[in-house]
Formats: C-alpha cells, sequence, structure tokens
C-alpha cells in the first residue's frame, strides 16, 4: 500500500541503496572537498565548500575553493587573516553575504574549538554559526563528521519532488516540512555521508534542471514524475514576480597619475566590505514605471552610500560632471548586472581630476572615515576584493 510520502515502504527502502550503488560506479569521486573516503574527514573544508557551492555551480567554485585553501589551509587561518584579502579571494563569485558570514562564522568556530577542542559535533551547533542553514549543517555532520546527518537543498528536492510526485510549491512552509520528511525518511543512519554526496550527484548531473538523464537513472522505475512523462514538472514552484531595475552612474575618477578612485562598501548591505567605484543612482523602474528618482530625498539617502553622497556633492559643488567614457554606441550603453532581487544597469562615466581636486576629495573622504584607494585598474584587479559588476567596467574602460 501507499504510503504519506506516495511510495511502498519497500521502495522507500531500497531508495538509498540504488542511489548509493550508482553513485559508486558512476558518480563524481574527484571532487577537491569530498570526504566520503576519507578515515578523519575534516569538517572545515566541507564547511567551506558547502558555503561556495549555495547558488554556485561546481565548476565555477572549484578554483575558489583550492584557492582558499592554499591561502587559508585552516579555519584558524582563515580566521586570523584580514578582511580584504578574504574579500580578495571571493571576489567574483558573487553573493557576498556569503563571504562575510564565512569570515564570521570562521571566528566563531576558532572560539569554539579553543573552549571545546574540537569543532561542533551536532547539525543544531552548527546551525548556531553565522551563515549556516539546516541543510548546510546537516551536510557538514554528514560528510565532515561522518555523523548522521540529512541534507534537502535544490539538489535534493528536485530530485525527491519528482520521485515523489510532489505538487506542493517548494516556496511554503508546508511542502518544505513535507520534503525534509521525506529526506529524513530516505536517509540510511549508516554512511549518511555517503548518500549525501550521493544525492548531490544525482542531482547535478542526472536529475538535472534541464534534459534530465532518465534513462540512467537508478530511481526512474518508480519514479512519478518519470512515469506520467512530467518530469519538467517538478518542483513546483510560483512564479517569480519580476525583478526591479536600477539604474546608477559608475564614476571612473582618476588623478593627474590616472589612477582611479576606489570606495570600500559599508560592511552591510550589497557588496558588504568590498570595494566599488563611486555610483550615482538615478532612478528605478519596475517593467515601464519609475519607481523611484535620486530628485527623491529619502531615495537618495536609501540608494547612495555616504561616501558615494559625499562624492555626489563634492562634484556638484565643484561644477564637475563625469563624460560618458566613449562615443561608441555599443560602449556608451549600461553594463547590464542582475543581482538577487533586481537587474542593476551601470553607466560607465570618466572624470579627471588634477593635483589639487583629488587631494580636496581625498581629505573630505578621509574626514568622514571613509576607506578609500587610488589605484590603477590592473592593480586594483589584483589586489582589491572587486565585485563582478566592477570588473566589467573595467573592462570597458580598458
Amino acid at each position: 500500500m501507499p504510503t504519506l510520502f506516495n511510495h511502498t515502504d519497500a521502495e522507500l527502502d531500497s531508495f538509498a541503496p540504488r542511489i548509493l550503488n550508482w553513485f559508486d560506479d558512476y558518480g563524481r569521486h574527484d571532487l577537491p572537498w569530498q570526504q566520503h573516503k576519507t578515515d578523519t574527514p575534516n569538517p572545515y573544508i566541507v564547511w567551506l565548500s558547502e558555503v561556495m557551492l549555495q547558488q554556485t555551480q561546481v565548476t565555477t567554485v572549484i578554483p575558489y575553493f583550492k584557492r582558499f585553501m592554499t591561502s587559508f589551509p585552516t579555519v584558524q587561518d582563515l580566521a586570523n587573516a584580514e578582511w580584504d584579502t578574504v574579500a580578495e579571494h571571493w571576489a567574483g563569485l558573487g553573493y557576498y553575504a556569503r563571504a562575510r558570514n564565512l569570515y564570521k562564522g570562521a571566528k566563531q568556530l576558532v572560539e569554539i574549538i579553543e573552549k571545546t577542542g574540537d569543532f561542533p559535533q551536532t547539525v543544531e551547533d552548527w546551525e548556531a554559526i553565522s551563515g549556516v542553514g539546516q541543510s548546510t549543517a546537516g551536510a557538514i555532520v554528514a560528510m565532515g563528521l561522518h555523523s548522521y546527518g540529512v541534507i534537502c537543498d535544490g539538489n535534493v528536492k528536485r530530485v525527491i519532488t519528482r520521485w515523489a510526485g510532489n505538487e506542493g510549491d517548494i516556496t511554503k512552509s508546508a511542502t518544505t516540512k513535507e520534503l525534509w520528511a521525506l529526506a529524513e525518511r530516505l536517509t540510511p543512519i549508516e554512511d549518511s555521508g555517503h548518500f549525501a554526496q550521493a544525492m548531490m550527484d544525482m542531482g547535478a548531473t542526472l536529475c538535472t534542471r534541464r534534459n534530465p538523464n532518465c534513462e540512467q537513472c537508478p530511481i526512474s522505475d518508480d519514479c512519478i514524475a518519470h512515469a506520467q512523462g512530467r518530469e519538467m514538472d517538478y518542483p513546483v514552484k510560483a512564479k517569480k514576480k519580476p525583478k526591479p531595475s536600477k539604474f546608477s552612474n559608475a564614476l571612473v575618477i582618476t588623478n593627474a597619475r590616472n589612477e582611479i578612485l576606489w570606495l570600500q562598501r559599508p560592511d552591510s548591505g550589497i557588496w558588504g566590505g568590498l570595494w566599488v567605484l563611486p555610483l550615482q543612482f538615478e532612478q528605478k523602474t519596475l517593467g515601464k514605471d519609475v519607481v523611484s528618482t535620486s530628485e527623491q530625498d529619502s531615495t537618495y539617502e536609501t540608494e547612495n552610500t555616504v561616501s558615494e553622497q559625499i562624492v555626489d556633492k563634492w562634484l556638484a559643488n565643484n561644477n564637475l560632471e563625469a563624460t560618458s567614457i566613449s562615443d561608441d554606441l555599443f560602449n556608451s550603453s549600461p553594463i547590464k548586472h542582475t543581482l538577487t532581487h533586481f537587474h542593476w544597469y551601470l553607466q560607465p562615466q570618466k572624470l579627471a581630476l588634477n593635483d589639487e581636486q583629488s587631494q580636496q576629495l581625498t581629505e573630505l573622504l578621509k574626514k568622514a572615515e571613509i576607506n578609500l584607494m587610488w589605484l590603477g585598474a590592473t592593480e586594483a584587479e589584483a589586489t582589491l576584493g572587486l565585485p563582478k559588476a566592477m570588473l566589467k567596467v573595467l573592462e570597458v574602460v580598458a
């Protein structure tokens, strides 16, 4: 008889063995953070990789992970590093809140290790670490400690919603609760880390978002979505609302030595702690409707950081105005950069200052305790933590 999970007990019981057999024969066993074959697993490695893999593909993460491990081979090394060094290692990987949480989490972990002599040992204790949610904690405990842990990340949800034919909207808490219950039922008590690795591979290589390889799938015989020919209908997810668009000028302000002005963003908010060009907010739109503009005082203060307000007002007081980088139609078009909640259109503009002007602006910013640097494009890219959007601007500047 079918159970609450739309499958018989026999099908539920055989799920993990089938996944594990497939993984042992066809899965990936050469990823640099994998610990399922290690006698003395390292939770630091798993934690680092899990944070990087949130919303980012394996192929993108691998070089970043290797660079982190070279520079910060232990959690103590990461905790003791300067934030700018960590940010520079993360630059280009995106979702920068992860980097801030990673840095904060490293310091938390070092404190725990100093008190207890070891990393946290339970899912609940790992969830207390900055940026670590339920699934990440389960992965760390299962793979990094070889204890019992359950994962239910995006890949796992896709696999089990298709297999179970779960029609619930995965953005709803009720569906999330059902999927966690199913994930717990399917996860073997022994060797849950091995199973976690296998499920990650299933979602990444077979049960993919598009064109799933059902012919090679070890659970296709009793997969409800496959039986109905509806693989692409799962997981069920409410349609996203359209993203607003934000338009800003990206100011390439140079001094007499052709060095560019870089400002460090506040720790909180978008690109927290990274280095950017001064930005001038123009307007925000939703579809064809203008939602807000820089003419509105409250919007101006919300959309521009303190340092950007200082630069903007200094330019206005000195009757200075940046101009388009190029007369070429393509190069003068805004650069589109998509973030989680909006599209950002950045219009590169240039402005050359003389020695007196650059010194005056520098002193004004320093008086407000703003971190700034004057660096050429090549040196900035090599030494500062720059978000990907700034790298796009530099390509146009070059």
